[in-house]
């Protein structure tokens, strides 16, 4: 009997050490793409690679407007989405990050771009769009204004283009796709003041 908990005891610690371990470690970032293309293949879509940080509010914006049940259909049926972890600020998260994280988004100019930015790949690793916006007839060697989280008009109207030219969702679901990453744009409502307590006398 003692020997079965010692066992239980001695596997439980194993166990928890691994998923420690695991957990501490995040995959690379050639992991993570090769998987990200891998199911584009099988599945017949293109790779949305956005990086992103914990300390990022806009990051956060974007993933809840992805995640949102108006569009998610739309991104799922499309796009297999990835999400690499770059620029942590404090020493505990730079533990979280991918490796290769940040060399391969300064292999396409990011950089400098600001959080997140995303590049859309197809399923063998072919960049067709960023988040940059550039002047007409500028290469995508250069960078541009980053888009980030789309939120206005112009951010917007350009997420919907290389959607639409990079995808097969049509107009109903683009025109919902418009509307919800315009809602990034509209200012937060104001605190409600707390109530005044008047006095009874």
């Amino acid at each position: 009997m003692k020997i079965r908990i010692f066992l239980l005891a001695a596997l439980l610690i194993m166990v928890s050490g691994y998923s420690g371990h695991s957990q501490s470690t995040p995959p690379s970032t050639e992991v993570v793409l090769k998987a990200a293309y891998a199911q584009a293949s099988k599945e017949h879509k293109n790779v949305i690679v956005i990086f992103h940080a914990s300390w990022c509010g806009w990051c956060k914006k974007m993933e809840a407007s992805l995640n949102d049940p108006a569009i998610k259909k739309s991104f799922d049926d499309n796009y297999v989405i990835t999400w690499l972890t770059v620029q942590e600020n404090t020493p505990e998260m730079k533990k979280t990050e991918n490796p290769g994280g940040m060399e391969f988004m300064t292999k396409y100019h990011g950089e400098k771009a600001g959080l997140p930015f995303f590049l859309i790949m197809d399923a063998k690793g072919k960049l067709l769009a960023d988040s940059y916006i550039r002047p007409a007839g500028v290469s995508m060697d250069a960078p541009g204004d980053n888009t980030g989280c789309p939120s206005s008009a112009k951010e917007v109207a350009y997420w919907s283009d290389i959607l639409k030219a990079t995808s097969k969702i049509k107009e109903p679901q683009l025109a919902l796709i418009r509307e919800r990453f315009g809602k990034n744009d509209e200012p937060a409502p104001a605190p409600v003041p707390a109530a005044v307590k008047t006095s009874s006398r």
